[in-house]
């Protein structure tokens, strides 16, 4: 017969699969310290020997790690989805640029598409108050807070998709992009009239999903990453220009 006796699950184990559960839905990130072992097994309801045991299996799995004399943290789980030598090559080859941005185009807006249907209202809530504080750094003339909070609010949209694959592995790539491996997200915030039309981009994008209207949330997010496209060529024809032009004076300063 297809029976086994039941045994009662140890405690180190139920810790165990929670911590990987948080790390799988991207509610703990790499990098993220976890709290000291007293207050975590307190949280846990937990004593600190079970607590050891799940967190010293967690390492044996990679999944968290140990820096002395500072705690315990996320292990790095995302790592990179390319070798180093392809990552490389992406950063010296501006064709790259724009396959990244069509590869974005197609997940992000399927993944708007699933936000606006499978979203609680909590995510809906982290999207508008993400998009509260673009608002708020939009009155900057720095345009960093901006551009990091970009990144965010594209990232929270993902993780309103509900699907962990998507997530981690868009995680990947964004982390590409925040080490500038594609491009610097700073420059086409630095022009006035740009920052103005991304904003008001986000702003489409966050509506449609806050309507939950699967449809409009993916043609909001095409039109705004069509639009960064075709920024980003439009600001290296003008630096091919400007080459061009300095080349040119240097020449009639020389004659």
């Amino acid at each position: 017969m297809p029976f086994h006796k039941v045994t009662p699950e140890k405690l180190s184990s139920a810790v165990t699969r929670q911590i990987e559960k948080l790390i799988l839905r991207g509610i703990l990130r790499p990098g993220e310290r976890l709290p000291a072992e007293r207050e975590l097994a307190d949280r846990l309801g937990v004593s600190r020997p079970s607590l050891r045991e799940a967190v010293s299996d967690l390492q044996d799995k990679g999944l968290l790690a140990s820096k002395a004399g500072s705690g315990i943290y996320v292990a790095d789980v995302l790592g990179s989805a390319f070798s180093p030598a392809l990552v490389r090559l992406f950063a010296d080859h501006d064709e790259a640029v724009f396959d990244y941005i069509a590869f974005r185009r197609d997940m992000e807006g399927l993944a708007a598409e699933r936000a606006a249907r499978l979203a609680s209202d909590t995510d809906l809530k982290v999207i508008r108050t993400i998009l509260d504080k673009m608002e708020a750094a939009h009155a900057k003339t720095d345009p960093t807070d901006e551009a990091r909070l970009d990144a965010e609010f594209h990232m929270a949209i993902i993780e309103a998709s509900h699907n962990v694959i998507m997530l981690h592995m868009m995680r990947s790539m964004f982390e590409l992009l925040r080490e500038g491996v594609f491009y610097n997200r700073q420059v086409i915030f630095r022009q006035r009239n740009t920052r103005e039309s991304l904003l008001d981009q986000h702003r489409a994008i966050n509506a449609a999903i806050q309507a939950r209207d699967p449809q409009a949330a993916r043609a909001a997010v095409e039109t705004h990453l069509d639009f960064v496209a075709k920024a980003l060529d439009d600001q290296q024809r003008s630096e091919r220009n400007e080459t061009l032009a300095r080349q040119r004076l240097e020449h009639e300063h020389s004659r």
